[in-house]
């Protein structure tokens, strides 16, 4: 079987020499100077790596610093000069890393290796040369290159060709031919979206014979919403995203509007500076709206500590920490965390320069405990549902207050029988009672019954009674005042309150409890309630509402009675037993003290003895000294209770039930403080160790702060995308060019510092750094010249000598060809299936997950599977939790998100060909592929095996690939016949029942061949 069959091992990471062999003008270390000596490119490195420890901004042994020319010239405590430029042989650097003279050999041992004998003569000829001294590289503003000439002038697309193909020939190279038109829209499609190609999708484009078919494959994919998912997958990386708070806990949160924010951003194209700043400090921009808030979330995604004994500023501190460390190596590839406790010992960057970037970041109102500041925000979604609720309670509304004719007779009846009277209630005699907590229960003489005991934060209260009444159709709760209660009662509470959760009823015939039902209440009413704390909280089945009846100066010491109507008429030939349950759940020793339960069979409604005072005075009056006012409040009243308009009044009961229980989503967005904290050097790092007192600025070997009046983040924000930082442009496309090739043209593409790898290609990197502002930061500008250029359409395809000159395709001689990222592995088997639910935005999701990799002992939190689709949403909306991540994105060397990702690795393990072969995730699109193998192609098993190919990989197979196909197939086939249980459990599995049509054996066996499409190397692999 051919390699696209198999699963081919690639070495994942590039050695730094490597690297250094292929840089521009780079040479083998044994080799020794050729030409001229570059610093920066020959001899930055050899000091950097064995000298500036020693000899650099951190430390400067023996008198001497070799980070700049002038003070390598001085003379050090020898008496001598380092370096004496044009002679080498006086030169103290010299004799000393050759170990002549009196002085100790350098490096010391213990502190690094010793110089090579290539190193040497790389320092003598430097020196000889005049010892010139550059800039760093990447500290120098870019300016615009000008196009290298090439012998090839048929090549080059656009200006990037030009760099590449120049490098090329210089290398006696020849770039390889373009790839084929569905290796083409492939790749981009996958580049650009993160899905493959659909079939229709792969026609059209073959059936498109006009010279730009490609380039308007590309418009149309950078015009897709699912663009914006693709290219939020690497920032929220850089965002260090999660949906739970890290730490021991890992406590949830909810972030996913931020996520929102991130797609949507892309999707419209906001220019790259505007997306800094609305994510720095979109909170202090001018009239700052609700999505610029939520911008600021790029900074909420810190971890937070919630565990019981921490230090909250120690905590705070550390998120303050990294927002500096996350900030300098997103946008300048800055390892400045080096400088948290001392001076960096390679880049200039101070440890007071760091607490001054510190202080921008010290003023915001989050502290190490709590999510706090959070804002709600609504989605387009909550925002229709809201509306809707809103409608329908307003037409609710308006039919309980229009008077009509019918309503008008029935108030006139009511009024002349039953609005006049009392309802009679017989009392209920307990006969048990009991309480779920540590409360004792009392009987009094007059059936009542007192609570005493010890206290407890919720309770829950049992009493069982018994009547011969029937017809039965409400119960009375009286709450009454004791002297043994706080503040005479009816409640517990220091202050004489209580919360009365619910209250639940059982009935049963007195002679079999078996038959116990649940009683339907409705129609609640008091003499008296708490605002915010309604009678009809207590059957509204939340236990988070409840009845009180505080008032508003917060008295109690009053008897208070609620009544409550049953649905349908209660009462059994033989007597009738009830259970009445009274939970307590508030807590805070809220509990009722002293209370009755009464029951009458008057005819509903019941509300004869709750009349406002207004209707009561009215009803004292005959009908004729009423005036307009006083008849129209009693038929507003009546209204409220008339037994035509009940559903109507449930209706509206239930809706603003809806309202009330509606949770928008909540954000976690960053808050400046009206007065600035005061910053200060940590010691050593440590928060608790005060030094020196700093105010916001930026490092000085950087370009200057422009502000008027505070340094704030705002000011922060507009100096990292200005147009004199010679970094931010260079980083952004570093991290882009390496989105499409698999490692940037700067290798280390979080460390741009002196450490950091030279570019491969240093004129182009800055061309793509200058033309991104030309560009007016528009990253689909950026994207659509890398795409539709000669370099990136090349074809992956390498010979053996090719690969043996450039292993890591550095020199950009062929297409790029690599494994895709962890949630793209996934998101690609879900499209080729057909089982992907393309939604875009809201809630993380739950997909599939092997039980008990998911568990927190702290609060119980479980891993439940979503449902209804939402399990085949793309990865990128998957719930992140920071200490048990997505299990098969881990296999596929996805990110704690801990901390910033700046790159990551890419590996190849057995563990990850085990995910996608047994891992639900992955084998429920294996037999939904087998489905559509089957349902879209009836003619043969060769069209089906095809077809199913071409889904995979867009291309058909071969004639071996077919045939090992096919071979498979009879062979599973034969195996299913035989057996028809496993048949059933491979093919169907959570699936629904497929199509009665479908013989399951066959489906079976499709579906070994579809799982061995997904999992073959070039399925999951972008060239």
């Amino acid at each position: 079987m051919k390699s696209s069959l198999r699963r081919s091992f690639v070495l994942g990471s590039l050695a730094a020499l490597v690297a250094t062999v292929l840089t521009e003008g780079g040479r083998a270390d044994q080799e020794g100077p050729k030409g001229e000596v570059r610093y920066n490119r020959d001899v930055r490195p050899i000091l950097s790596n064995h000298c500036f420890k020693c000899h650099g901004p951190d430390q400067k042994k023996g008198g001497l610093d070799l980070q700049s020319r002038e003070a390598a010239l001085k003379d050090n405590k020898s008496g001598q000069p380092a370096i004496v430029p044009g002679k080498s042989a006086e030169s103290e650097l010299i004799r000393r890393v050759l170990g002549e003279g009196d002085g100790p050999r350098m490096p010391p041992k213990g502190k690094s290796e010793l110089l090579t004998k290539a190193q040497v003569a790389t320092l003598r000829a430097w020196i000889d040369q005049g010892a010139k001294y550059e800039e760093h590289w990447a500290y120098v503003k870019p300016a615009t290159p000008p196009l290298p000439a090439v012998k090839n002038k048929a090549w080059p697309r656009n200006a990037i060709d030009h760099f590449v193909l120049a490098r090329l020939e210089r290398e006696g190279l020849q770039p390889s031919p373009e790839a084929g038109p569905l290796t083409l829209l492939r790749r981009a499609s996958l580049d650009l979206t993160g899905l493959p190609p659909t079939v229709a999708e792969i026609d059209a484009f073959l059936a498109d014979n006009e010279p730009n078919a490609y380039e308007r494959a590309v418009e149309r994919l950078l015009a897709s919403v699912h663009y914006g998912e693709r290219q939020a997958h690497p920032w929220l990386d850089q965002a260090r995203y999660a949906d739970t708070n890290g730490y021991e806990a890992d406590a949830r949160r909810s972030m996913y509007p931020y996520r929102d924010w991130v797609i949507a951003a892309l999707n419209k194209d906001m220019p790259f500076d505007q997306f800094t700043i609305e994510q720095i400090a979109g909170d202090l921009l001018p009239n700052a709206t609700l999505e610029q808030k939520v911008a600021t979330g790029y900074h909420r995604n810190t971890m937070v500590n919630t565990e019981g004994g921490t230090d909250d500023e120690e905590f705070r501190a550390a998120a303050v920490i990294d927002r500096v460390n996350t900030t300098m190596q997103t946008w300048m590839g800055s390892t400045i965390a080096c400088a948290q406790c001392h001076n960096h010992k390679y880049d200039p960057f101070s440890q007071k320069e760091y607490f001054q970037l510190y202080a921008f970041f010290n003023n915001t109102e989050d502290r190490g405990r709590g999510n706090a500041p959070e804002m709600p925000v609504l989605t387009a979604e909550q925002l229709a549902f809201k509306q809707k609720l809103a409608d329908d309670m307003a037409r609710a509304q308006a039919i309980l207050d229009t008077p009509t004719p019918a309503l008008i007779e029935a108030q006139a009846k009511w009024e002349a029988t039953a609005g006049q009277g009392k309802p009679a209630w017989t009392v209920l005699e307990p006969i048990a009672l009991s309480a779920a907590g540590k409360a004792t229960l009392t009987g009094q003489k007059d059936n009542s019954v007192l609570a005493s005991g010890t206290l407890a934060a919720t309770e829950s209260y049992r009493v069982e009674a018994a009547t011969l009444l029937k017809g039965i159709t409400g119960f009375r709760l009286e709450v009454l005042t004791d002297p043994t209660l706080p503040g005479q009662g009816p409640g517990r509470a220091p202050n004489g309150n209580f919360v009365l959760s619910e209250m639940k009823i059982t009935a049963a015939p007195s002679d079999d409890a078996k038959m116990a039902k649940p009683v339907t209440l409705q129609n609640a009413t008091a003499d008296h309630s708490q605002q915010d704390w309604p009678i009809a909280a207590a059957i509204d089945g939340t236990p988070e509402t409840g009845w009180a009846v505080a008032t508003a100066d917060g008295k109690t010491g009053q008897n208070r009675t609620a009544l409550f109507e049953t649905k349908d008429d209660l009462g059994f030939d033989k007597g009738t037993r009830f259970v009445i349950t009274l939970d307590q759940n508030y807590g805070s020793q809220h509990l009722i003290g002293r209370f009755r339960l009464a029951v009458t069979n008057t005819p509903r409604p019941l509300r004869q003895n709750s009349l406002p005072d207004a209707v009561a005075k009215t009803f004292a009056l005959p009908a004729e000294q009423r005036t307009p006012a006083q008849r129209d409040e009693v038929a507003k009243f009546y209204r409220t209770i008339a037994p035509e308009l009940q559903p109507t009044r449930e209706r509206l009961a239930a809706l603003r039930k809806q309202d009330s229980e509606f949770k928008p989503a909540t954000t976690l967005v960053m808050k400046e403080m009206p007065k600035p904290r005061e910053s200060f050097i940590h010691v050593r790092g440590n928060h608790a160790s005060k030094g020196e007192t700093v105010t916001a600025g930026v490092p000085g070997k950087l370009h200057g702060l422009k502000s008027e009046g505070r340094a704030n983040r705002l000011a922060l924000a507009r100096w990292l995308v200005d147009a004199d930082n010679p970094l931010v442009g260079r980083v952004t496309m570093n991290r882009l060019w390496a989105q499409y090739f698999g490692r940037g043209l700067v290798e280390t593409s979080e460390d741009f510092g002196i450490q950091g790898d030279l570019p491969t290609h240093p004129e182009l990197l800055d061309w793509l750094a200058t033309e991104f502002a030309r560009q007016k930061w528009s990253l689909k500008a950026m994207h659509r010249n890398i795409v539709t250029s000669a370099t990136y359409r090349q074809s992956s395809k390498v010979s053996r000598e090719l690969y043996q000159r450039d292993q890591y395709n550095l020199l950009y001689a062929r297409g790029p060809r690599f494994r895709m990222d962890a949630e793209m592995v996934r998101d690609n088997a879900l499209a080729v299936s057909g089982l992907l639910t393309r939604k875009v935005g809201g809630p993380s999701v739950f997909p599939y997950q092997p039980d008990g990799v998911w568990f927190n002992p702290y609060s119980g939190d479980r891993w439940a599977t979503s449902t209804n689709g939402e399990q085949y949403r793309r990865g990128l909306y998957t719930f992140w939790r920071r200490t048990a991540p997505y299990a098969a994105f881990m296999a596929f060397d996805a990110p704690s998100r801990e901390v910033a990702c700046e790159r990551r690795p890419r590996t190849n393990t057995p563990l990850q060909a085990l995910a996608t072969l047994n891992d639900k995730a992955f084998v429920e699109p294996a037999q939904a592929l087998a489905r559509r193998m089957m349902s879209e192609v009836k003619a043969s098993e060769k069209e089906r095996a095809i077809h199913g190919f071409r889904l995979c990989v867009a291309r058909g197979p071969n004639d071996v690939e077919l045939a090992a196909l096919i071979k498979l197939y009879n062979v599973s086939l034969e195996k299913y016949k035989k057996d028809a249980a496993s048949a059933k459990a491979l093919a169907v599995g959570t699936l629904p029942e497929p199509p009665k049509d479908m013989d399951l054996a066959e489906l079976a066996a499709w579906t070994v061949v579809a799982n061995v499409l997904l999992n073959l190397d070039e399925t999951i692999t972008k060239g």
